[in-house]
């Protein structure tokens, strides 16, 4: 990041982001360490409980950067929900990233799963937030910890929404991590208790491989271990119920949505054609964003609602 990039993402850090509700800033703190969050409460009378999500950023962000870039604020205010912003630091990674390669951060009640999952306990209870619709998204690395949270945490969240994020346990140090993004993975893993879960990719992204996200729903769909039998970018074994071709906002995309008996959705998947590692159909005044192609935002928050 050179340093006009660092001045712009600091000035976004200190920013709000135009929209009339609260956006606050708070520290939480447990035996694993301290992350602070921001927290975005909705202008006006809403009805209560209402829904949380909670958002993890990528690597070089901030949590007001990554507010603005997926416009998800604007969504809350429209919607009616609350979205919390956990922060990484420095400190615990000098590039900000979520440390979702290490062991540690892979366990329950352990590192910085915990301190998600307390940001999480804590904004539920202060604002009476209905317990059976919190939802946790992420990008990149924040994408690869938000599956992890699915999977240490199904009671907590009702879904996962995943943008150029890699599966859980992909890794267990720096080297396993950089090969997992490149779609090689080192060893098996064993899944959590995966959650429904929605998938983002860009078939050009050159930092994340998209066979990634094939990873990603395969564990969500074969709810079983994904890597001792399975290569990268194998067939996914679970029944597909739909898979259609599409335009949005200047990009086409392929969606694949898996199903298990009837109606009940374990995952759906969009690779979006030409998108590189960015959020697709994000504001550009945000970091890692591109505005064209069918807005992530909107279609999580779609699968989150009707999930619940």
């Amino acid at each position: 990041m050179d340093v006009v990039s660092k001045i712009a993402a600091l000035a976004l850090s200190l920013a709000g982001t135009g929209d009339p509700g609260a956006f606050t800033d708070a520290v939480y703190a447990n035996a694993a360490g301290e992350r602070a969050y921001k927290l975005y409460v909705p202008a006006g009378p809403r009805q209560r409980p209402m829904p949380l999500v909670v958002m993890l950023h990528g690597c070089a962000q901030q949590g007001a950067d990554f507010a603005r870039g997926t416009r998800m604020n604007a969504l809350a205010e429209k919607h009616g929900f609350l979205v919390a912003y956990p922060e990484q630091s420095q400190k615990a990674n000098p590039q900000r990233c979520w440390n979702w390669f290490n062991a540690t951060d892979q366990k329950r009640d352990s590192g910085e799963p915990s301190i998600i999952a307390g940001i999480t306990q804590r904004v539920a209870k202060e604002h009476g937030i209905d317990s059976k619709r919190i939802y946790i998204a992420g990008l990149s690395a924040g994408g690869a910890m938000a599956v992890i949270m699915g999977n240490l945490y199904p009671e907590l969240y009702a879904a996962v929404g995943v943008h150029s994020g890699l599966p859980f346990a992909a890794a267990d140090d720096l080297p396993s991590a950089l090969a997992a993004m490149k779609g090689e993975y080192a060893r098996p893993r064993k899944g959590g208790a995966p959650l429904p879960v929605i998938v983002f990719h860009g078939d050009r992204d050159a930092i994340v491989h998209p066979v990634n996200a094939a990873e990603v729903v395969l564990q969500a769909t074969q709810r079983a271990p994904a890597f001792a039998s399975v290569a990268p970018g194998a067939a996914l074994a679970a029944s597909v119920a739909k898979a259609d071709a599409g335009n949005g906002n200047g990009r086409s995309y392929t969606r694949t949505v898996h199903r298990r008996g009837g109606d009940q959705v374990l995952a759906e998947q969009w690779l979006v054609h030409g998108l590189g590692h960015a959020w697709s159909g994000g504001d550009p005044e945000g970091s890692f964003t591109d505005k064209d192609g069918p807005s992530a935002s909107e279609e999580m928050l779609r699968f989150f609602r009707a999930v619940r």
